[in-house]
């Protein structure tokens, strides 16, 4: 079976779980769930990630200085093409350590919902954050791996059968 990225599924089978009966692991972004056992392409995709991320964010920063380049030209005063400047770094920055804390953890949906303006503005700080990330692994990939892997010991813990007869076991006096 295969998932949304056309990646091969690679839960069915993994040592722990029955095929099919398992948990099964949660695809992510341009990876699918090559992730488990990195393979199908996981390396490549992992340095296509980081080339988009960091091309996607280079070319941000080119639109932002025609922006400001259009600030110039509209000669709106200084107080203002300032004001936009430290918008932009301040938004960049919040949503440079947002994105990176939401690969460790979870995001509240509620926060998440209330910051998606400000994420908005910061698209810069999310890209660069996402590059880095993809250095070292899938961005989100170690949480992902830490609940798949919970849930995969839960599921053994569950399945495992006692061994003995328990109505023979000795009673305490």
């Amino acid at each position: 079976m295969s998932d949304e990225n056309g990646t091969q599924d690679t839960s069915a089978g993994s040592p722990g779980t029955d095929a099919g009966t398992g948990p099964r692991p949660e695809p992510l972004r341009f990876f699918g769930t090559t992730w488990v056992n990195h393979d199908n392409g996981y390396t490549p995709r992992r340095i296509a990630a980081a080339a988009g991320s960091l091309a996607a964010a280079v070319a941000s920063c080119l639109i932002l200085r025609f922006a400001y380049q259009g600030l110039q030209i509209a000669d709106i005063g200084s107080f203002v093409t300032l004001l936009v400047i430290v918008m932009f770094a301040v938004c960049s920055a919040l949503a440079f350590g947002h994105t990176w804390e939401s690969f460790k953890k979870r995001p509240d949906p509620e926060r998440q919902a209330s910051l998606r303006g400000l994420l908005g503005i910061g698209f810069v700080g999310s890209l660069v954050a996402y590059f880095f990330r993809s250095l070292t692994e899938a961005p989100g990939e170690k949480l992902h791996r830490e609940e798949y892997e919970t849930s995969l010991a839960q599921q053994q813990k569950r399945t495992t059968r006692r061994t003995g007869n328990p109505s023979k076991k000795r009673r305490r006096s």
